[in-house]
């Protein structure tokens, strides 16, 4: 993820605010059960750490618009907000592509499946307990998201307002992370405006527009600043997720967390994907990609064969393309310069991680 300059205070104000929240739910969940303390204790860990890059957004979007710091209690509250969306979308995330570990160590569905076989269930009985788990402790933090906008100290339109950029956020990614299932499982090929629709519903609103736009409401921004930071992330978000799907396919294993080749190896319907099959090396491209899942000999064959279609090149030309809109919707703007030199930045960081 993209790191952002920021002042130490605002990253301890933020996890604060997480931590608070972590807090709460321990103290909520337990007189409910040895079962609750210690979905209470998977959360805390689940939401430590990390860059904060959401949350952040939201503080740079404020400070670079001038908001008022009589503001700041509120800003760190929705700062945080953001933050646990992005927590529960992970967690469920990971029930979803029935993965156990998160970075190399187990994730809430993990450490459940491991519960459940420490209690003698059986195998299917364990992945049942994981799965629950999984999905309760992102509906939790969905609660919790929420709970923390809703009860912050603001005016109630402005509350109103982030109430709407959360629930735009949610709803919005839900509909993305299900079309992204659908297109995986469906038996025939899928068009490249469906798989572009995707691939910005799952990670455009959510991590860049939404958080940006949540700033400049809470620094009391007028309609056309807001209506300009949201059609930036929109851009910047499709055109990070599109260097997701490059790292995932040609990206070292350190890039994607994953391992090298993930999306190769798990035959991900990618826009890369779609774009070799507009080629007429199609054939040798699908032969290769057949093969991915065999180990790393066949995944450097399926790279080279993508390579060789044009395919990488033209995903490289959308990336640059939609970066390029990005950046011409900040030079078009009313923006602060300190707010424009910000974007630009986040531009050139996207721009960055190509591989």
């Amino acid at each position: 993820m993209i790191a952002l300059s920021t002042t130490p205070t605002a990253r301890a104000e933020i996890d604060a605010a997480i931590d608070a929240v972590v807090t709460r739910l321990r103290r909520r969940l337990r007189e409910h059960g040895d079962g609750a303390q210690a979905l209470a204790s998977a959360i805390a860990r689940s939401a430590e750490g990390g860059k904060r890059f959401r949350p952040l957004l939201v503080v740079a979007a404020f400070d670079t618009l001038r908001g008022d710091d009589a503001q700041r209690p509120a800003l760190y509250q929705v700062a945080a907000a953001f933050e646990l969306l992005h927590t529960a979308f992970v967690v469920h995330d990971d029930v979803i592509d029935h993965d156990l570990e998160r970075r190399g160590v187990a994730n809430v569905a993990g450490e459940f499946r491991a519960r459940g076989l420490e209690q003698g269930a059986d195998a299917t009985g364990a992945a049942l307990l994981g799965d629950a788990a999984g999905i309760l402790a992102g509906d939790l933090l969905l609660h919790e998201a929420s709970r923390l906008v809703a009860l912050a100290d603001l005016p109630t339109g402005v509350r109103s307002d982030l109430l709407r950029l959360v629930e735009d956020a949610v709803l919005i990614s839900a509909a993305g992370e299900l079309a992204d299932v659908e297109n995986a499982v469906s038996a025939g090929e899928v068009d490249a405006e469906t798989i572009l629709r995707t691939t910005h519903d799952k990670t455009a609103v959510y991590s860049f527009s939404a958080p940006l736009e949540a700033g400049a409401v809470l620094a009391g921004a007028d309609g056309p600043v807001r209506a300009a930071l949201e059609r930036f992330g929109q851009r910047l978000g499709l055109a990070y997720q599109l260097v997701d799907d490059l790292i995932g396919a040609f990206g070292s294993a350190e890039q994607s967390g994953k391992g090298e080749g993930s999306d190769l190896r798990e035959a991900k319907k990618t826009h890369l994907i779609v774009l070799a099959r507009e080629t007429e090396s199609w054939p040798e491209v699908s032969e290769a990609l057949a093969l991915a899942h065999t180990g790393p000999v066949a995944i450097r064959a399926a790279q080279s064969a993508l390579s060789e279609s044009g395919a990488r090149a033209r995903l490289e030309a959308l990336v640059c393309d939609t970066l390029d809109e990005a950046r011409a919707i900040v030079s078009a703007s009313t923006l602060p310069d300190d707010c424009k030199t910000m974007l630009y930045d986040l531009v050139d960081a996207v721009q960055g991680r190509v591989p």
